[in-house]
């Protein structure tokens, strides 16, 4: 396509009207961030329990108490402040790259938009691949090995039918009993605590369950803080979203001709010893996030060199990315003939 060919609506726009467009988009891309923060903040709860899942599973798996403490009295609020501003820009940026967009489009070529539109969502979905396999895969594996690692070997006891109980017993129940008397105490096996039913109010018609964590007996005690935890979480998942950017960057690479498949394919040892290396910055540091990440970013690798095949640049130029995906991309055919 002839680069003087333009879009029917594009225009020039003086040095002024550049930084008046630019405000513009400015003052639109943060008008919807700052009241979504706002609305975020009432569900900050919740979401607070959706990444805390993982943890106290993971906690519940190996035996010990499904808590998270907090060290001040406004530690919990600003976990949650942090979470809805974090929530606020990521579901506000589409709108943002919109108003990005809306802003560079009238000085691009229609072929240079093509690339955009190519990039944009190929980013976006490796991006939330990305984070879904670190939610659902990785961070459980992970906290499941850390916490075993980091925990104090179980003291186990033979036990036998004659077995005979010392001091007084607490009956052993899966779960809280619907109404239990005020005074009456159990254990409860699946949140590894002893709990309590005391008097609630004057009326003395209620009552309050209390609970009490039950450890192993060690030198070690496992007890997490809510906001090292919420930023290990933050941490991991930037960091994946990143590493997942690597068939992105692959193909600008190639797009720019300094590299291509032939030179990637023999650089394949090169690229699992920058995976190694990725994957211990941006992980937590221990040996089972790095082979979980490791393998990833070696495929992501091997997914760039194939976005290289199927879509050059010439192919995304013209906008037959899927005709060229199924052999039907004929003006591909047209110019190797003319090569011939």
């Amino acid at each position: 396509m002839p680069l003087d060919q333009r879009e029917p609506d594009d225009a020039v726009m003086s040095f002024g009207d550049h930084l008046e467009e630019l405000r513009k988009r400015l003052f639109l891309a943060a008008l919807v961030p700052l009241p979504l923060a706002i609305g975020l903040f009432f569900v900050a709860p919740q979401i607070r329990a959706i990444l805390t899942d993982p943890v106290l599973e993971a906690l519940r798996e190996e035996g010990l108490p499904a808590q998270l403490q907090v060290m001040s009295p406004i530690e919990s609020l600003a976990v949650d402040m942090k979470l809805s501003l974090i929530g606020a820009i990521l579901v506000s940026l589409p709108w943002v790259l919109y108003q990005a967009w809306r802003f560079i489009a009238p000085g691009l070529y229609a072929h240079e938009r093509r690339f955009a539109h190519f990039l944009v969502p190929l980013s976006t979905v490796l991006a939330a691949c990305g984070l879904a396999l670190m939610y659902f895969a990785i961070l459980p594996l992970m906290l499941r090995g850390l916490i075993a690692m980091s925990g104090n070997i179980p003291t186990l006891v033979e036990v036998t039918p004659s077995s005979e109980a010392v001091g007084p017993t607490l009956p052993l129940l899966s779960t809280d009993p619907a109404s239990p008397a005020p005074g009456s105490s159990w254990v409860n096996t699946t949140e590894h605590t002893v709990r309590v039913a005391v008097p609630y109010g004057e009326s003395g018609t209620q009552a309050e369950i209390l609970s009490l964590p039950m450890v192993r007996p060690g030198t070690l005690m496992q007890v997490y803080h809510l906001s090292n935890y919420i930023s290990l979480i933050i941490m991991l998942a930037l960091g994946t979203a990143l590493s997942f950017q690597v068939p992105v960057v692959t193909l600008l690479l190639g797009w720019m001709g300094l590299v291509d498949a032939p030179m990637l394919r023999r650089w394949r040892k090169f690229a699992f010893f920058g995976a190694l290396v990725v994957s211990a910055i941006v992980g937590p540091g221990d040996m089972l996030s790095l082979v979980l990440l490791t393998g990833p970013l070696y495929l992501l690798y091997e997914l760039g060199i194939l976005l290289l095949v199927f879509a050059p640049a010439s192919r995304v130029a013209r906008g037959a990315v899927t005709r060229g995906l199924v052999g039907l991309d004929r003006g591909e055919v047209s110019d190797r003939s003319n090569e011939r």
